[in-house]
């Protein structure tokens, strides 16, 4: 089996780090090397993951940071970015050493939404979908890529915002990506703290802005 090494990027994640050390714990019990990077959290997150027995490396605020720090560390041929608030189905690891076979393979899972809202099953639905169509993902789908892969792109973009789209972008130019149907589960909290429809429009305005060619920067002025 490929080793894989899964990267978690933390910030403040203190409430929702039993759920995701739990998870953690299961997936080094099947063989992948766990590595978490907090960029400067402010509540106990780091020293709690350090108790739990977890690789964890400080680095500088910033996912696409972090998440190259990690990768840095990691020595998996495959990497899977995993965000603190998303669950692999049981048999990811599984699938990914299938999946996997040109030097340069790259992909994602679907991803299913958790929350309140009816609408976020559709919000699901239609990520899926564009990602399909498009060949972009989002970090929400649990990005996953040969070591190769990733060196041949340079890593993801250092920027505040659009990271996964970027990375996604480059990587498409080498390969198309591999479309899991397998169903990853994320957190729909941001769009219910900052009300699901607002969420939604500004997610498509910034998305548009970016492919108009709108420095990230500037869109993540717009974001936060």
């Amino acid at each position: 089996m490929t080793k894989l090494s899964v990267i978690v990027p933390v910030l403040n994640e203190v409430a929702s780090l039993p759920g995701l050390c739990d998870h953690l714990m299961l997936l080094s019990r099947q063989g992948a090397e766990v590595i978490v990077v907090d960029g400067g959290s402010e509540d106990d997150s780091a020293d709690l993951i350090e108790c739990m027995g977890f690789q964890l490396i400080r680095a500088p605020r910033g996912r696409a940071l972090q998440m190259n720090v990690g990768a840095a560390a990691a020595s998996g041929d495959v990497l899977l970015f995993l965000h603190a608030d998303t669950r692999l189905p049981p048999s990811a690891l599984q699938l990914v050493d299938c999946q996997v076979k040109s030097a340069l393979a790259w992909g994602r899972f679907d991803v299913v939404i958790e929350g309140r809202p009816a609408m976020l099953k559709v919000v699901a639905w239609l990520m899926n979908r564009r990602s399909r169509i498009t060949g972009i993902a989002t970090g929400d789908q649990a990005l996953f890529m040969t070591r190769a892969a990733f060196d041949a792109v340079g890593g993801f973009p250092q920027q505040p915002l659009m990271e996964d789209i970027e990375i996604s972008r480059r990587l498409r130019r080498l390969v198309p990506p591999i479309c899991l149907t397998d169903r990853v589960h994320t957190s729909g909290r941001r769009w219910e703290q900052r009300g699901l429809w607002r969420t939604i429009f500004l997610m498509w305005r910034l998305r548009w802005a970016y492919w108009r060619g709108v420095p990230a920067s500037q869109l993540a002025k717009a974001y936060r």
